[in-house]
């Protein structure tokens, strides 16, 4: 259990302790229960970060892009903190951390926490503890609460599901605007950065990008996600995409706001009970597979075996 020492540590913003209450949550120890409630409690008294996600094509720049606010969000006194989902080796399991080296310039800074997480395997982009350290985070008093993942398969979707914003990430080489809108990532962009907008053919991605926003269908209420160009080695446009985050979040308003932080808590609790179900299967499922391969059970009894009847 997590000793009141750690809690009020924590409560008062301790880095130390909130690293501490990240790695509890992370292994899913029962220390983490009490200040996940805290956490959860300051943000439903309106102590709430800006929760943002920043998904993208691999290469995009998404990490430089992530440096390039922090830099920005602290010259305006505001106190950052990122969490980056590194791909798990399917091996291994581990994963590569390459994104808290790119930020290594901000730990000296105590209004900078990074933290580097595992996705583990986890059938989305995210594993299923992420949405509590994110909790952690902001409940650690931060005003921007960072969510970073490699971007790639389900990643995009999950990110949408466990923040109140998302900043797709894109470049103007291969094409990337036409993927993005073929694989349906436009839906869930509420602010969208055409990066490396210094190399050819940023125009035409603007346009295009513009033009795909135009397919879909929409009302008055429409949210049409900002495109800004981004230059995030040279730190440029990075304002404009902070601008665009805060407008959509005026856009939400109190009952948007409330509205997604609902969708995020029902994230968590359907991440979890997969994560919970596939431990189950991984633990008692050996011998049922292969009663199935031998043609003794179908797939579905071998289900309700292991989980019971819907």
């Amino acid at each position: 259990m997590a000793s009141a020492p750690l809690l009020i540590r924590y409560e008062g913003g301790d880095l130390r302790a909130l690293a501490r209450a990240v790695t509890l949550a992370e292994a899913g120890l029962d220390g983490a229960r009490p200040l996940l409630r805290f956490a959860r409690q300051r943000a439903a008294r309106g102590e709430r970060a800006v929760v943002l996600g920043v998904t993208g094509s691999p290469g995009s720049g998404k990490s430089t892009l992530v440096d390039a606010l922090i830099t920005a969000l602290r010259a305006r006194g505001q106190r950052v903190a990122v969490l980056a989902v590194d791909p798990s080796s399917p091996y291994s399991g581990g994963a590569i951390l390459g994104d808290r080296i790119r930020m290594l310039r901000h730990h000296a800074d105590p209004g900078v926490f990074v933290r580097s997480l595992a996705s583990r395997g986890a059938l989305g982009g995210l594993s299923a503890r992420a949405p509590g350290v994110l909790s952690l985070m902001e409940g650690a008093g931060f005003d921007w609460v960072i969510l970073e993942t490699v971007g790639v398969g389900q990643s995009e979707v999950d990110i949408a599901a466990a923040c109140d914003h998302t900043l797709l990430v894109l470049t103007p080489a291969g094409g990337d605007g036409v993927q993005a809108f073929k694989a349906g990532i436009m839906e869930i962009a509420d602010v969208i950065a055409v990066n490396k907008a210094d190399l050819p053919g940023a125009d035409r991605t603007m346009r295009e990008l513009m033009a795909a926003q135009g397919l879909g269908a929409h009302d008055a209420h429409t949210w049409f996600a900002p495109i800004r160009k981004t230059i995030a080695s040279k730190a440029e446009g990075i304002d404009a995409v902070i601008a665009a985050v805060e407008a959509h979040r005026t856009h939400l308003g109190e009952a948007g706001l409330l509205a997604r932080r609902e969708a995020r808590a029902e994230f968590e609790v359907r991440t979890l009970v997969q994560e919970r179900l596939l431990s189950r299967a991984r633990a008692h499922g050996g011998e049922l597979y292969a009663r199935v391969a031998r043609g003794e059970l179908d797939a579905d009894q071998a289900a309700e075996a292991l989980l019971g009847p819907a």
